[in-house]
């Protein structure tokens, strides 16, 4: 009974890993372009696989803060959040 109870939390603490992957070179150059439509620029970049929607976390915008942005398959903002 331990074992499975000690498999079960190794397995729900790297799932929430896997959800995220980094972005291809592709998705990278229509990201940049997306972020920088938006008055922003670098940033961490990564797609979440559970939501289908790419991350730019840390991206610095025109007003010289830093916002985490959300755009979705078609490199559309879905949300801004000051970081």
């Amino acid at each position: 009974m331990r074992w499975i109870i000690s498999i079960a939390i190794l397995a729900m603490s790297v799932l929430p890993a896997l959800a995220d992957r980094q972005v291809t070179e592709d998705e990278r150059a229509r990201l940049t372009a997306a972020v920088q439509a938006e008055g922003c620029s670098g940033g961490k970049f990564e797609m979440d696989e559970d939501d289908q929607q790419f991350e730019v976390d840390d991206a610095v915008c025109a007003d010289g803060k830093k916002y985490d942005l959300k755009f979705d398959m078609q490199m559309r903002l879905k949300r801004k959040n000051l970081d």
